[in-house]
């Protein structure tokens, strides 16, 4: 009985000798760091304003930012334009010149703004882009320009890493092309 008890006993102690190195062990091996839920997480945003006619990109612009959740940012590019509000009348020759102006802002501007959803997994993405330009018509006066101006809004539109997302198309009025805006977005880290 004597050697039963002795035998289970050094058992025992070789058990809790394997228990107290194990434990010791994972002590010693630095843990990884756990990446926080509030963790900033950037974004590159690539638009790509299209120009196609007969089903064929014939034009391209490319826009890019970098943005966070919860954050927006905006790119703008363009310029201003004077355009004549009034204008004086000379009387010797009856030719009208301006003598005030406006300035109105053509060009690009993209807003855009991420959202984290509940599981912080997805996000939502809202864009405002606004694209405007001078139409040059034959036989107007230079005084009286045409604007040109398209604007897309998508609101909370669903992410998706590495694939182009299509804002949205719009038709020519004046033409057979048609305007696409698409987003890629890449998580940069």
């Amino acid at each position: 009985m004597k050697k039963m008890w002795r035998k289970h006993f050094l058992l025992a102690l070789a058990f809790l000798w394997w228990l107290v190195a194990a434990q010791a062990y994972g002590q010693q091996q630095p843990a990884a760091p756990a990446e926080p839920d509030n963790a900033v997480q950037p974004y590159r945003l690539d638009f790509a304003f299209n120009e196609i006619e007969d089903g064929k990109i014939i034009n391209t612009r490319h826009y890019s930012l970098n943005l966070t959740p919860d954050g927006s940012n905006e790119v703008k590019i363009g310029t201003r334009v004077p355009v004549a509000v009034s204008s004086t009348t000379t009387e010797s020759s009856g030719a009208s010149s301006p003598n005030a102006y406006q300035y109105i802002d053509t060009g690009t501007n993209i807003s855009a703004r991420l959202e984290r959803l509940g599981t912080h997994v997805e996000m939502r993405l809202t864009v405002d882009a606004q694209v405007s330009s001078i139409d040059k018509i034959e036989g107007q006066p230079s005084l009286l320009p045409v604007i040109r101006q398209m604007k897309f809004n998508a609101w909370r539109t669903l992410l998706v890493l590495g694939k182009p997302i299509v804002i949205g198309t719009v038709d020519d009025p004046n033409s057979k092309k048609q305007f696409q805006l698409e987003v890629t977005a890449t998580k940069l880290r």
